[in-house]
């Protein structure tokens, strides 16, 4: 398993790949069909299977404004190493790549830098200035190149809709989260190292865990019935605070903040993995310490009472 970050750090041996292009946000059913269908090809290639993903995603860097993200970097491309991908190409997206010509896009970089002998992408697939490049002219493209182009098994929900990530976005803003589990294939979470805080649960009795979201936008937002990874062998049940955490004075910044239910230790620098079970309210702003430590108890009871019907 390798990640290779900009396309000036490829070298010889990484070229011949089979290749995946995408975003591959919240790495759902389809995206797992996806790297599946290139993995079989891999057995008569004998060539390692590649997936190219971009920093930002285009659609944050065309946007005014800070989109929704359903998976951070680093689970990502976790994500992608345990379906089986061997290369992981993070590739810059900025002015250039935006503005490159989408035969040019297959000439410099999929021919010349990789030399790509396959290439699996959805039937939804756009590339190139303007969107101009799709599947077929990378099909026709691929006949005149010498590469083989596949597109990938379409996935659909029980409704018979596409699975995709606005798909899954969707049900977890609407907090129907056994279903967005349903179209990824696993569990919401959110992973990142637990960095000092301003110490105010400490202080009024419930110190927690807080994960910088980095200006990420999530689909989730409030407080949260979650189990925690990463601190014993065995996930921890807890409470968690996702998105600009209004407190006390109005000061704003995105944040998530888990207490761990029964248990107090100092997790400064500890990795977590923080899995979204179910909603419990949305965030308030409070403005004083006794309404905000009276709504916590509560939201504790009501969190412990979800565990217990679990149980």
């Amino acid at each position: 398993m390798e990640l290779i970050r900009g396309l000036h750090n490829i070298k010889s041996h990484h070229r011949g790949c089979l290749l995946a292009i995408g975003n591959f946000d919240g790495f759902h059913r389809g995206h797992q069909a996806l790297i599946s269908q290139l993995n079989k090809k891999k057995i008569n290639y004998k060539r390692p299977v590649m997936v190219m993903i971009f920093e930002p995603q285009p659609k944050e860097y065309f946007s005014k404004i800070i989109t929704i993200r359903l998976t951070r970097f680093r689970d990502k491309v976790q994500y992608l190493f345990t379906a089986g991908v061997d290369i992981v190409l993070c590739v810059g997206f900025n002015k250039k790549l935006a503005s490159i010509k989408a035969y040019n896009f297959v000439k410099e970089i999929l021919i010349y830098k990789l030399g790509v002998r396959c290439v699996c992408v959805g039937n939804d697939f756009r590339f190139g200035a303007f969107r101009h490049g799709d599947y077929n002219f990378l099909k026709t493209l691929g006949k005149h190149k010498g590469f083989k182009v596949i597109c990938a098994d379409t996935c659909l929900d029980s409704y018979g809709k596409k699975i995709s990530s606005t798909l899954v976005k969707t049900a977890l803003i609407e907090n129907r989260i056994v279903d967005a589990e349903f179209l990824m294939g696993h569990s919401y979470c959110i992973s990142g190292k637990v960095i000092h805080g301003n110490e105010l649960g400490r202080i009024i009795g419930f110190p927690t865990a807080n994960i910088s979201l980095k200006g990420k936008n999530l689909p989730v937002h409030g407080v949260y019935a979650v189990k925690v990874y990463g601190i014993l062998h065995f996930p921890l049940p807890g409470i968690a605070n996702i998105g600009t955490r209004p407190t006390i004075n109005g000061v704003t910044q995105h944040q998530l903040e888990v207490h761990i239910l029964n248990i107090s230790t100092n997790l400064y620098s500890y990795y977590i993995t923080v899995v979204i079970l179910d909603k419990i309210r949305n965030e308030q702003c409070f403005n004083s310490i006794h309404k905000l430590q009276r709504q916590i108890k509560y939201d504790i009871d009501q969190v412990n009472n979800y565990f217990k019907k679990l149980s």
